[in-house]
């Protein structure tokens, strides 16, 4: 544990001259928290709620996060966020009906070879006849099957990669039919954990399951973060650069301004915390900043494309592509019931996403439709609209959402969360065990930190009064 210093002294140490001017508006509140994504504004809620007085510090101009609902074109895509996963038994469906917001059923569950209406075409582009895909979902079950005895005696050093060729090497198959199953894993991490096979742990997509159904937004995700966050004391433009932590209390500095407070509650991505951008005075203890280092911040990137008429066929939830021209753009879902226009959504995950963020708008665009042209020829029309994300670029977030990286465990996210000189509070997606790289598990999260500053058990159900706040 260091040596706790006063908090005075160390505000010294972090403003020069030309800070002076933060003094003047240095403000003090019961708790602020840093971050208007789910994980802040649920806090911050709640603690309001209790009689607290604070104050969000937002480096965007929005709340929502990585919850991002773009409607330029007249109609809702979600960049960010998308998906309830899984509804039963999960806190963000009893939200979402007592804030009576419109959801539809979209189950993607975990990613998976069947059980939706999907379109498998094999390497030469040719569409998988019904057995033959039947025989690929069957494969890739039954290495599962042995994959769950490899990973069961995994270390925390093993990579999701080592025990699927464990797997793989225990059955006598032929490369085609080994390769095939191989390559489903490997796009398999890149869409669960937004990082490469090698890059994950063993043990990464342990609860990697989804028991029930789940629910998109037509109006968009955003308007839950937005709801959460009324009446709450939020100040925008105000990126967070350093956090002076005492027994005594805390102190966050903005470029412009200071926030004094007996608690924080620091909720930005943990791809932000991994690349030090903000400076803690004093540095984080190893039991939180471990945690951080281990845990992987994977970066998956959407890219809607809005095409004049639809060419695939009706009824579909997915197409699938194997073989070496399924390298980046292997999957493609049918999104237009939500946007009521046809769309169809692809991903770029881990490095191939980091390789498409360097790319041009107009390369990426062109990259997709000549991959869907393989499959349906000259019946793919330009498209007339297109959405891309760059999460790995963005400052504000710098990845997608966290994962097991190899050399970590899941208990690693909970320990991120660790109080900090009884102040200091971690909380986010990555921060949350049982659910991370979930939007639950970041209301989770922001639940938790509320009831340890209080020190008392709070009801989740207090934020259905959200709706109704001023």
């Amino acid at each position: 544990m260091p040596i706790i210093p006063d908090i005075n002294s160390l505000h010294a140490q972090l403003i020069s001259t030309t800070m002076q001017r933060a003094i003047l508006s240095m403000s003090t509140f019961d708790t602020v928290v840093v971050g208007a994504g789910i994980a802040g504004v649920t806090a911050a809620n709640l603690l309001h709620r209790a009689g607290q007085r604070v104050v969000i510090v937002e480096a965007r101009d929005r709340v929502g996060g990585r919850t991002w609902t773009d409607r330029t074109a007249g109609f809702s895509v979600d960049l960010g966020a998308s998906w309830i996963h899984g509804i039963d038994g999960n806190p963000l469906t009893e939200l979402v009906r007592a804030f009576d917001i419109e959801t539809i059923e979209f189950t993607v569950g975990a990613f998976q070879p069947d059980s939706r209406p999907i379109a498998n075409y094999d390497p030469a582009h040719r569409p998988l006849d019904p057995a033959a895909a039947q025989q690929w979902a069957d494969d890739i079950r039954t290495v599962d099957e042995e994959l769950q005895r490899v990973v069961a005696s995994a270390t925390a050093e093993q990579t999701y990669a080592d025990v699927a060729e464990q797997a793989l090497a225990a059955l006598d198959w032929d490369a085609e039919r080994r390769e095939r199953v191989w390559e489903f894993y490997r796009h398999r991490t890149e869409e669960q954990c937004g990082a490469h096979i090698d890059d994950v742990a063993a043990h990464g997509l342990d609860e990697d399951v989804i028991f029930s159904d789940e629910v998109i937004f037509p109006g968009g995700y955003d308007h839950l973060t937005r709801i959460l966050a009324r009446g709450i004391d939020i100040r925008f433009n105000e990126t967070v650069e350093a956090v002076a932590w005492s027994e005594s209390g805390v102190r966050v500095d903005t470029a412009a301004a200071s926030f004094d407070a007996r608690d924080a509650v620091i909720t930005v991505p943990l791809g932000v915390l991994k690349a030090g951008t903000i400076q803690f005075v004093p540095d984080l203890p190893d039991e939180v900043a471990g945690p951080i280092e281990r845990v992987g911040m994977g970066v998956f990137d959407k890219v809607f494309l809005q095409f004049p008429q639809p060419f695939w066929q009706d009824g579909l939830y997915a197409i699938r592509q194997q073989g070496p021209a399924a390298d980046t753009w292997h999957s493609w879902y049918d999104v237009s019931a939500v946007s009521k226009q046809p769309m169809l959504l692809t991903f770029a995950g881990g490095q191939r996403g980091r390789d498409t963020e360097a790319m041009r708008d107009e390369q990426i665009v062109d990259s997709v439709v000549r991959s869907l042209k393989q499959i349906y020829g000259d019946s793919v029309p330009d498209p007339v609209n297109y959405w891309i994300t760059r999460w790995g670029a963005d400052p504000y977030a710098l990845g997608s959402y966290s994962y097991v990286a190899a050399g970590a465990t899941h208990e690693d996210h909970d320990a991120m969360a660790t109080p900090v000189g009884g102040v200091l509070h971690l909380a986010g997606e990555a921060t949350y065990s049982s659910e991370p790289a979930t939007v639950h598990g970041a209301l989770l999260s922001g639940h938790r930190a509320a009831e340890r500053i209080l020190g008392e058990s709070i009801d989740l159900k207090e934020l259905q009064d959200a709706a109704s706040s001023s």
